[in-house]
């Protein structure tokens, strides 16, 4: 697509206006209303009809957690936008200041029966799976830390922009809590950065600055914070100007053997967190872990 032209869907993208003339690249009828809402509460999602970009915000506070409520709106969410014909991509981005996510909710590994942690588990299992096979083309703008499952759904996008302040981390650092990160947690950053780096950044339970984390490829863009909104707009222009069947096509090539991997394994999967997260040694870490985040806040 020429520079021109990609410039001009930009702009389109970050307003309300008349028909964006997409229907070339999507198939949309025109006349579709400019704004609507689809979700509310833990997700809040609105619709560009002149478009076809969804924008879901994170609003969980105080930090985004994925709580087990949270992951079935995100995944309700997510499948009203896949099945809209009008919807063609999705920035997934936070409400809240200065976190993207911070991940699994601890609350609810902790504490619980074992039919609540096969529960909670699966839920985690199903973002993932939405997220990382979804049709629509995902853009992360990551304008705050992103740790552990934060990174997760960060790195099952399409593309991921992290705002560029030196307070902000993002990676999988779940042994630093003395959890192990799931084969399909590893799967999938070793498809964003590689075999070596993802050995590393796992056993060391890495946090990376968004220049390291640039550096690495575990993020695409750096931009200013204020401008995340506006560049997630411009590159989504860029991803919607390539036909969604050849598009789709190719990225499921690329990412089914991951998918494939914990479907032929999801119970397994299910079972092993269950009998893991059981254990009294993960408990008193995950209770220990609590209580210096109360001091934290204290």
């Amino acid at each position: 697509m020429a520079a021109a032209a990609a410039v001009t869907l930009a702009r389109r993208l970050l307003r309300s206006g008349p028909r964006a003339g997409l229907r070339g690249a999507g198939g949309r009828e025109p006349g579709a209303a400019p704004r609507r809402a689809i979700g509310h509460g833990r997700v809040a999602v609105e619709l560009d009809g002149s478009t076809g970009v969804a924008v879901m915000k994170m609003e969980n506070p105080p930090v985004n957690s994925l709580s087990l409520d949270f992951l079935t709106e995100f995944v309700i969410s997510l499948e009203k936008l896949e099945n809209d014909r009008s919807c063609r991509g999705v920035i997934l981005t936070s409400g809240a200041p200065k976190i993207f996510s911070a991940g699994l909710d601890i609350m609810e590994m902790y504490g619980k029966s074992t039919e609540h942690y096969a529960e909670f588990w699966r839920a985690v299992q199903e973002m993932w799976l939405r997220l990382y096979q979804s049709n629509l083309v995902t853009i992360a703008a990551i304008n705050g830390s992103s740790p552990a499952g934060g990174c997760l759904m960060a790195m099952s996008c399409d593309y991921r922009i992290l705002a560029e302040n030196p307070k902000y981390s993002i990676g999988l650092n779940e042994t630093q809590l003395g959890i192990v990160a799931p084969f399909w947690f590893k799967d999938t950053m070793v498809n964003t950065i590689g075999n070596r780096a993802t050995e590393r950044s796992l056993q060391l339970g890495l946090l990376y600055s968004p220049a390291e984390a640039h550096k690495i490829g575990l993020v695409d863009q750096l931009v200013p914070e204020e401008k995340i909104q506006s560049t997630a707009a411009a590159v989504m222009s860029q991803w919607l100007a390539i036909p969604d069947h050849a598009r789709q096509i190719t990225k499921s090539m690329m990412r089914k053997p991951t998918v494939d991997r914990l479907l032929a394994h999801r119970e397994s999967d299910i079972q092993n967190f269950v009998s893991f997260i059981s254990k009294d040694s993960i408990q008193k870490s995950l209770q220990m872990y609590m209580e210096m985040l109360k001091q934290r806040r204290g």
